[in-house]
């Protein structure tokens, strides 16, 4: 369970480890789980957190005087780092080591910030501040000797099953699901959970109230602007499994409230614009007494369920024409100017300029950030202290540690990174600490994720169809009409509000400028975003709004003086 506990410099563990060895689990049964991780590193060194499963951050000061660092899988425990004055200090959180200790602050670092441009957070290791890291999931740091090494303790290894019989498997899943969710409920409450009216909030709901026999409390976000409320299917689900259901329309004049606050709680700058609707689920549920929601997070990762997983299947078919065919006839007739102009062979040859780019990289097609244009977004000065390519090096370096044949097993683990532990978990633990509510992630329990990584690749995209096996392994549970509806779950209708509510637009504007006259921005660049670009496509263009208004919010709290220099 996420409490977002802050690490001081001292052996502590936090989270809910499963020690799997029968040694390590006495220990921790009979003396805590402190003991159970000084056990573990005595025997195993270095590599004790690969026997250790759920949720953890552990930090450990060895017989040897040095420090041992670990977080789990997903990383929903936090660890940052930084080496000064001879000595590893850590805190769950990058703001909390900023202190350089002389009353200034670790300076920020720029290639941070273009990171956060191009993926709208800061991936791990790197921070918003210069030699302050974040520990990623999955991976140990062990400092000794005034040395740091940085390691991944597990990296994951696609096996399927020997038996692939759906029934068996089946009815397996379903076990995992009613453990995973019975584990995380707390005790003496009644079930609370996040449902969006998606597969994955819907199922956490289901299994909750089948496991406990009683009604759990469900807080569901709408918002009056068409295409983006999804109230219909969360009553859908909140009726199916007789919930106890509470509804709250975000409005515009919530957003102005709420986007200062939000946008400064987060240690650095984060931009996913659903941490607002799920700041004020964690609020109402909050105002009930609730102090545990579980929340839907991972099904689609786990086990197939985002679009490009298919999108991407359809390019991967690509590479399997002989090179000499592509070389010598389909990229001379494709990749050119005449055929991107004939209306019949536009298709085609967008088909293949797309497919010849290599993955990871094929995923960054459509960054806003260069359709938009760097050099006509961002100041000269800010690109000459950049690398431009730097993100796509490290997405590159995650891909490769993955050696699996199967696309669609190495997309998943790439979205266990990106998607999940830098992205989809911060958002949800953030916004719920925010409210002061704690939260369990039921979908990545360990087992689960074990589950995934031996399910028959075609179960996860069978065809075209996505999460094929989760979906069909729970028809019956969840209604037809959440089995087949589209995935959106808590999208912010940011930008078409922002074009209609002048305070919106004040916010947004003040927010741009701001940014622009630290010189990160090109002025014109803001302007042009604002009175041109935003009216003409609002929901497309207000993306940028939103981060970069999120970025000058951070700053106004964290670093208020900063300047591109």
């Amino acid at each position: 369970m996420q409490t977002n506990a802050i690490l001081p410099d001292a052996s502590q563990a936090t989270g809910t480890p499963r020690f799997a060895p029968p040694d390590l689990n006495s220990r921790h049964l009979s003396s805590g789980a402190m003991a159970a991780w000084r056990q573990a590193f005595a025997t195993l060194g270095a590599q004790a957190a690969a026997s250790v499963s759920g949720d953890f951050a552990v930090t450990l000061e060895t017989s040897s005087g040095g420090t041992y660092l670990a977080v789990d899988r997903f990383a929903i425990q936090t660890l940052c780092y930084r080496i000064q004055g001879g000595r590893l200090r850590f805190a769950s959180r990058a703001d909390d080591l900023a202190d350089n200790g002389d009353g200034s602050r670790a300076e920020i670092d720029p290639q941070a910030l273009y990171d956060y441009l191009f993926f709208h957070v800061i991936p791990s290791p790197r921070t918003i501040f210069k030699d302050i890291f974040r520990l990623p999931p999955g991976h140990y740091a062990l400092f000794e000797d005034g040395k740091l090494t940085v390691e991944r303790y597990w990296t994951p290894r696609f096996e399927e099953a020997a038996n692939g019989d759906f029934g068996s498997l089946r009815d397996e899943f379903r076990q995992i699901l009613r453990d995973a969710v019975a584990e995380r409920l707390p005790q003496g409450q009644p079930p609370a959970c996040f449902l969006s009216g998606g597969t994955d909030s819907s199922t956490v709901a289901g299994v909750a109230r089948e496991v406990t026999g009683t009604a759990p409390k469900c807080y569901s976000i709408g918002f009056e602007a068409e295409g983006y409320d999804e109230m219909a299917y969360a009553r859908i689900a909140a009726k199916h499994f007789g919930c106890e259901h509470h509804e709250y329309y975000v409005t515009p004049a919530d957003l102005v409230r709420s986007i200062p606050d939000v946008a400064a709680h987060y240690d650095q700058p984060f931009g996913n614009s659903s941490a607002v609707p799920a700041f004020y689920c964690a609020m109402r549920a909050k105002q009930d007494g609730v102090n545990t929601l579980l929340a839907g997070d991972g099904g689609d990762e786990l086990f197939g369920g985002n679009t490009r997983y298919a999108k991407e299947r359809v390019f991967g078919w690509y590479s399997l024409i002989p090179a000499a065919l592509r070389s010598a006839v389909m990229e001379p007739l494709f990749d050119n100017g005449l055929a991107r102009r004939l209306p019949l062979l536009r298709k085609a040859s967008s088909y293949v300029a797309q497919a010849r780019v290599p993955m990871p990289d094929r995923m960054q097609s459509y960054n806003l950030l260069f359709r938009l244009g760097l050099k006509e977004m961002l100041s000269p000065a800010f690109l000459a202290q950049i690398n431009i390519d730097a993100p796509r090096q490290a997405q590159r370096k995650v891909w490769d540690e993955v050696n699996d044949s199967d696309l669609v097993n190495r997309m998943l683990a790439f979205d266990w990174r990106y998607t999940l532990a830098d992205n989809d978990l911060p958002k949800v633990i953030g916004t719920t600490a925010l409210a002061e509510v704690a939260v369990g992630f039921p979908l990545l329990d360990t087992r689960l994720l074990d589950f995934s990584l031996r399910l028959p690749t075609n179960y996860k995209l069978k065809g075209f169809k996505l999460r094929w096996f989760f979906k069909e392994a729970l028809r019956g549970f969840l209604p037809d009409e959440i089995l087949a509806k589209k995935k959106q779950g808590f999208g912010l209708p940011f930008g078409v509000w922002t074009v209609r509510d002048p305070a919106l637009m004040a916010l947004a504007a003040d927010s741009l400028r701001g940014i622009a006259a630290r010189g990160l921005v090109n002025p014109a660049f803001v302007e042009s975003l604002l009175e041109h670009r935003l009216k003409e496509h609002a929901g497309y263009y207000g993306e940028m709004v939103w981060i970069l208004m999120m970025l000058e919010q951070w700053l106004r709290r964290h670093a208020p003086d900063y300047r591109m220099t």
